[in-house]
């Protein structure tokens, strides 16, 4: 008898390249849907949301299409959700590269420009240290652990709240930054996991797997 392949449906709203997270999905043995209609989203077992470029223009077309709103009710209908990079940035209330643009709220505070005097943006690889309880996350299995992993940044805005109690790993960057975060159902990755290799590999395989 085959076994039934996880499910996961990745929002296509024109904001980045979506192939390559979706061959990601793919390589941990999940059956991806990229979808751009909010009736398909909202009847998600699994729901993700990458992101690449300015926050306000990915918040727009968001909103615009009805996806922020299907987003919104798979997330209060209790089913895993993963914000990827930008992804990550729209789960919380706002941004400072759009101070006039509402995020998802779906976790409390907003994302400021990484104060450094090092080149923005942040690219390549930087090491994530994880909070203790990161250990028990089901996001993080085989990956969080007493030491730091690597994963591969990209970004000049970031969440630099990085003690509050949705943090699960953290980064530094002259600044620190949550790097990962997760709240019940919701889960936030500031980093690339599909250009991270194993340890990022093995991340959307455990989503998958939820």
């Amino acid at each position: 008898m085959t076994a039934v392949r996880p499910r996961v449906v990745i929002l296509d709203y024109g904001a980045g390249n979506l192939r390559s997270v979706a061959k990601a999905f793919e390589h941990e043995g999940a059956d991806v849907v990229l979808t751009s209609d909010p009736a398909v989203a909202r009847e998600a077992e699994r729901l993700v949301l990458p992101g690449q470029g300015h926050f306000g223009q990915c918040m727009t077309r968001l909103e615009e299409s009805g996806l922020a709103d299907a987003v919104r009710e798979v997330v209060a209908g209790g089913r895993p959700f993963l914000g990827i990079c930008v992804g990550m940035q729209l789960l919380y209330d706002g941004s400072a590269e759009a101070p006039a643009v509402r995020g998802l709220g779906l976790l409390p505070g907003t994302v400021e420009l990484i104060p450094t005097d090092l080149p923005l943006p942040h690219v390549g690889w930087n090491a994530v240290e994880w909070i203790r309880r990161a250990q028990a996350d089901p996001l993080l299995e085989g990956v969080a652990g007493p030491e730091p992993r690597w994963f591969y940044h990209v970004h000049s805005y970031a969440v630099l709240a990085s003690d509050t109690d949705d943090v699960l790993g953290r980064c530094t960057y002259d600044a620190a930054f949550a790097s990962v975060v997760g709240r019940g159902n919701v889960w936030g990755i500031q980093f690339h996991p599909e250009k991270s290799q194993e340890d990022g590999l093995r991340i959307l395989g455990n989503f998958a797997r939820m």
